[in-house]
């Protein structure tokens, strides 16, 4: 297994592109040489937050580094920045959004600045999808409305796009990139001779944003994304910055089963954000069940919620009360409970979370200005961060 893991006699891969296979999180913790949220560490944070989430008592985000040092620094007054981004290759789906809750949830309790990066640049150098650069604009413009809705506040908010931010992020990418030579990239992502060079440039501009302040840089997102992290970490301190810290999710499973991710090149293992009830109905009907071929053996033998799709999504975000989840869990086992119940569970808290994203949404389209360059923070980040 190289350092993302490979797909070989039943294993798994993890790269920031792709996950296949059963993930084993144990594993890939190892083989990345990040830290589990241990209780202790895990006690600490919700006492400093003031607040709980389920997505942390539930371990969703479940691997760190340096959220240690996060804490100190928010207890010492040093303070901290979040950062995290958004790939617009299309319509983002309900995997892609959680992580943006999580974010503005964290922007909340500790009242920070959070950068929000869209990389049009890589999607349109990623050649196998096919999109030219009116397309990844056009889903920048479309994704920030959906990141908009998830309830970020504007004035501690900056969403940029990078064809449109360039200007000012160039001379800091280009230390970054004078740091990293290209045997580097190759062992770290996997590239090739045949690699465009845009995609071989890229991490430097990825790297960017998490040295926008002259703090320490907290970045919430899958886990999939940490190889631009460990770059950042190994040269951060010789320019002047602080090696990013990081918060990592798992994968929320696909509709289609209880391995990989969801994927926007196959539609059925995933609903969109502008999906509309029925078709959230169909598809989450013709999920992956852990339920028994019929309704006799599953009254006599229940069901395994380990493997059940509808479940593992409440049990991931739409079901954040314990006590109602840890009974749907026993009566599912114990055969009281139907998968068809259990999907019918899930369509509906869908149905309402979508329904109501939706409609903060079209209230996004009058607020997009005052997330980018209109707003205090974006007009801040004109001013000095590149004096």
């Amino acid at each position: 297994m190289n350092i993302f893991g490979s797909k070989n006699n039943g294993d798994f891969m993890v790269t920031p592109w792709t996950v296949e296979g059963e993930v084993d999180y144990n594993k890939l913790v190892e083989k990345f040489g990040t830290s589990i949220i241990d209780d202790r560490l895990m006690e600490r944070f919700v006492s400093v937050a003031g607040e709980d989430h389920h997505l942390l008592r539930r371990r969703i985000f479940f691997s760190h580094r340096d959220l240690d040092r996060i804490l100190d620094d928010y207890e010492s007054g040093k303070g901290f920045f979040l950062y995290t981004g958004r790939g617009p290759s299309g319509p983002m789906h309900i995997g892609h959004i959680i992580p943006f809750y999580f974010t503005r949830w964290l922007q909340d309790r500790f009242k920070v600045n959070v950068y929000i990066q869209l990389t049009d640049d890589e999607k349109f150098l990623e050649e196998s999808r096919g999109l030219n650069l009116e397309d990844t604009v056009r889903w920048s413009n479309e994704n920030a409305l959906d990141i908009i809705a998830s309830g970020f506040d504007p004035d501690r908010t900056f969403i940029f796009q990078d064809t449109e931010y360039i200007k000012n992020m160039y001379p800091i990418a280009l230390r970054v990139a004078r740091k990293v030579n290209f045997s580097w990239v190759r062992a770290v992502f996997g590239f090739t001779y045949e690699t465009n060079i845009g995609l071989i440039f890229y991490p430097a501009l990825q790297i960017v944003p998490s040295l926008f302040e002259k703090k320490r840089c907290l970045i919430p997102a899958a886990i999939d994304q940490d190889p631009y992290w460990r770059v950042q970490r190994d040269i951060a301190e010789s320019l002047g910055y602080y090696k990013a810290a990081q918060i990592h999710s798992k994968f929320l499973p696909p509709l289609t089963g209880p391995v990989g991710k969801m994927s926007a090149s196959k539609p059925e293992s995933a609903i969109y954000l502008h999906d509309d009830p029925k078709t959230v109905r169909k598809k989450i009907w013709q999920a992956y069940s852990g339920g028994q071929p019929t309704v006799e053996l599953h009254r006599k033998l229940g069901g395994n919620p380990e493997v059940d799709v509808a479940f593992q999504w409440l049990y991931f975000f739409f079901e954040p009360d314990d006590s109602k989840l840890k009974k749907l869990e026993e009566d599912y086992r114990a055969g009281k409970l139907l998968s068809g119940e259990m999907k019918n569970i899930l369509i509906e808290k869908v149905a309402e979370f979508l329904e109501e994203h939706q409609e903060r949404r079209k209230e996004a389209k009058e607020l997009l200005h005052l997330f980018k360059y209109d707003g205090e923070l974006a007009r801040e980040m004109w001013k000095k961060i590149y004096k």
